[in-house]
């Protein structure tokens, strides 16, 4: 059997992320619909990890930490499609006592998972805690870290993006998913994130725009640029534009869907929209 292309898997992930989302009526689709493709170009093809042996330090590897950790459904499927856990496991997003709860923490050794993201602003901060961990240990591999653009607005975040520019944390890949909406509106509407490139250039960052992250190829190269300029002496953030539900046409173009379950009926529409790849569902 041919390798699926990466463009399958994300719609094989489009579908895990609904099937998870709709069968316990709870969970955040539009965030995980728009970085689907950021984070299979991450893990597919980006990223140099391992599944085996599962190592919470991440040591002679690249890492990733997910800031905006209402993602969990997203990130969940891309670690089990990538050898973590089960694909079988996804069955139990967000049951009692599941180890795959609704916001990601490191429950009985979660493989994947390195830190708990609930409370938005504090992945870049740890992040950054891991960047400098492997510089002290002589590891070359690099910390990639995910937030939201509505996370952005958090003060801790510029707090992180002050130090690792000063300090020179030249080890670290952050991205933004800059789709404009949060739970409550628009960015403009509830804080207007400004000149975001400008931004961190001025706190002495390289930037990497990419105006289309909802195409594979598009992020990846985005991706692949940002590890070019990484060990240069400055951190190193993407910025790039999505589509809050990226692929199922009636979550797009609205915050609505930022926490909100399909019921049946949108749920057979939006696998509909995302036929099964030959990657099985789970």
């Amino acid at each position: 059997m041919s390798k699926p292309s990466l463009k399958d898997i994300c719609t094989q992930t489009r579908r895990d992320i609904l099937r998870m989302i709709a069968a316990v009526n709870s969970g955040h689709p539009g965030g995980s619909l728009g970085c689907t493709e950021y984070m299979v170009a991450l893990f597919h093809k980006v990223m140099e990890h391992s599944p085996k042996p599962w190592d919470p330090d991440g040591k002679d590897q690249d890492i990733f930490f997910l800031s905006n950790g209402h993602l969990s459904a997203l990130l969940y499927s891309v670690l089990a499609r990538c050898g973590y856990f089960p694909t079988s496991e996804l069955a139990t997003f967000r049951h009692l006592n599941s180890r795959l709860q609704g916001h990601p923490t490191p429950h009985e050794g979660l493989e994947g998972i390195r830190m708990a993201s609930g409370s938005l602003g504090q992945g870049l901060s740890v992040g950054i805690g891991a960047a400098l961990a492997k510089k002290l240990n002589g590891d070359k591999h690099l910390v990639y870290t995910l937030h939201g653009d509505g996370e952005i607005q958090e003060g801790q975040i510029w707090e992180a993006v002050m130090y690792a520019g000063a300090k020179g944390v030249d080890n670290l890949i952050a991205t933004v998913d800059y789709n404009g909406c949060q739970i409550d509106g628009t960015t403009d509407q509830v804080l207007s994130l400004g000149n975001l490139e400008d931004k961190f250039k001025a706190f002495g960052w390289d930037v990497v725009p990419v105006g289309d992250g909802n195409d594979v190829d598009q992020i990846a190269f985005g991706l692949g640029k940002a590890k070019a300029l990484s060990g240069k002496g400055r951190p190193v953030v993407v910025i790039m534009k999505t589509m809050m539900g990226n692929g199922v046409d009636f979550m797009m173009h609205t915050h609505k869907w930022h926490g909100k379950a399909p019921d049946a009926a949108q749920l057979e529409e939006a696998l509909r929209q995302n036929p099964e790849t030959s990657l099985g569902d789970y």
